[in-house]
């Protein structure tokens, strides 16, 4: 089964840096990367507005525990985004490819 993990980066460098390291370590197989989200937040009682990076990876559903902890390891927020989501359908190709490239 197929898991999406969101988050978000301040830049694209550090969501392409990791994304490259999680893929690399067969964690997800995919990381799609999205720059120019705009994020409006509270952060410490003040209200905040960042232009973002929103990231996308794709991985198994065995795999989806040990991605979301190395990512909050690697992650340079203090209070990282890490969403863990269960999509309704997934084409079987697709599924099979991630599956095959998140094994250990």
């Amino acid at each position: 089964m197929v898991r999406l993990i969101l988050t978000t980066f301040s830049s694209e460098h550090d969501a392409a840096r990791i994304v490259r390291t999680l893929v690399e370590e067969k964690l997800a197989a995919c990381g799609t990367i999205l720059p120019g989200a705009h994020s409006i937040y509270f952060w410490d009682g003040k209200l905040e507005q960042n232009q973002e990076t929103c990231v996308l990876l794709k991985t198994s559903l065995e795999r989806s525990t040990e991605l979301a902890t190395r990512l909050q390891t690697l992650h340079p927020y203090e209070t990282p985004e890490i969403i863990t989501l269960d999509p309704t359908a997934v084409s079987g190709e697709y599924e099979r490819w991630v599956m095959k490239n998140c094994l250990p």
